[in-house]
């Protein structure tokens, strides 16, 4: 073979200490290890390949031979494919200071599947701040958040917010349209009743307080509220610190009417007057429905209404195809929006 179809002793020398210097280190802390790992061989692997005058074939042929030297020594965790995502993790993450030791190696090979640099650093930071598990992370991208985020916020803001230079201000940088409840596991051609679907949220608190977003806490179910001799019982009251707020959330498993509104709008009003102390926020509500009507909101509701939304929610997710087409005329419309400025 010529010099430029073969592996030089010294790279592979190269190649074979990061991988034994990393085992050897495993027990001062084995994932974090393990991405470094990776890192290096990502940039050992990209200077090599520089070395080539068509960079893109030497390549190809630097990590395929590479590959089966190191499963002969190594064993199979040293595949064509995930040498390529070593490489990938290089060129997205070429200052290995800016690797988070609290993500793992699966949560890495997540993110730098996504070649949009702002919306990979949304995730990156969301996963980092929330402390998010790997299942956690791929839910959230599956269920594109940062899309839906930008439906009702500009790429900037959603951005300072992962990045903790600014503190959300208004209900609507946090809480998404639509919500996705496939976590609960619920067939979507059946029927189900209020009480169903409020009992299925309780049981999976955990992934939809996921779903909710930052900041959100539990406070109470069917909170009984006593008006002279009427009973009332709110379906679920959370809390977030970051709006410091109270959070009133009513589940409707029907197209949204004016009379939920009027409804929901009572339960508000009632917090804010007895519930809430003086130095927090009015209280928000959402109304979880499984249908609705934009103009109906804008007309019963006052103008100048911030603080009861509504959210249509779905039992599954929808392929990214169907999300993407549902949502790409309004992220366009903010891009166009932010390039303007």
């Amino acid at each position: 073979m010529g010099e430029s179809e073969q592996i030089s002793q010294t790279f592979y020398a190269d190649i074979q200490n990061i991988i034994l210097e990393a085992r050897a280190n495993a027990a001062l802390g084995v994932e974090y290890i393990r991405v470094m790992m990776y890192w290096y061989l990502g940039e050992r692997i990209f200077v090599e390949e520089q070395h080539g005058q068509n960079r893109a074939v030497y390549g190809e042929f630097l990590i395929k031979n590479l590959a089966v030297m190191l499963e002969n020594e190594f064993g199979s965790g040293f595949s064509y494919r995930q040498l390529a995502y070593c490489r990938k993790f290089y060129r997205y993450y070429p200052n290995a200071t800016n690797i988070h030791s609290q993500l793992n190696w699966f949560q890495y090979r997540l993110l730098i599947g996504i070649d949009d640099e702002y919306k990979r650093e949304y995730y990156e930071l969301e996963a980092f701040h929330n402390g998010w598990t790997g299942r956690e992370l791929e839910r959230q991208i599956n269920s594109l958040l940062y899309e839906r985020l930008l439906l009702s916020n500009d790429k900037e803001s959603v951005l300072a917010v992962a990045r903790r230079e600014r503190t959300p201000a208004k209900p609507k940088e946090i809480i998404k349209d639509p919500m996705f409840l496939e976590f609960l596991a619920l067939k979507r051609e059946a029927h189900y009743y209020e009480q169903d679907i409020e009992s299925a949220l309780i049981t999976h608190l955990q992934d939809f307080l996921l779903e909710l977003g930052n900041g959100f806490s539990f406070v109470a179910r069917q909170k009984r509220i006593l008006l002279e001799n009427d009973e009332f019982f709110v379906d679920l009251v959370f809390y977030n610190r970051l709006l410091r707020c109270f959070v009133v959330i009513e589940i409707k498993t029907h197209k949204l009417t004016h009379e939920d509104l009027g409804q929901l709008q009572m339960y508000v009003n009632y917090y804010d007057r007895f519930e809430k102390l003086s130095d927090e926020n009015p209280t928000v509500g959402i109304l979880l429905c499984t249908a609705k009507n934009d103009l109906l909101v804008k007309i019963t509701l006052p103008e100048d209404n911030s603080n009861i939304l509504t959210s249509k929610y779905q039992l599954y997710l929808p392929s990214e195809k169907e999300l993407i087409e549902e949502i790409k005329e309004v992220i366009d419309l903010a891009d166009e929006r932010t390039d303007g400025e």
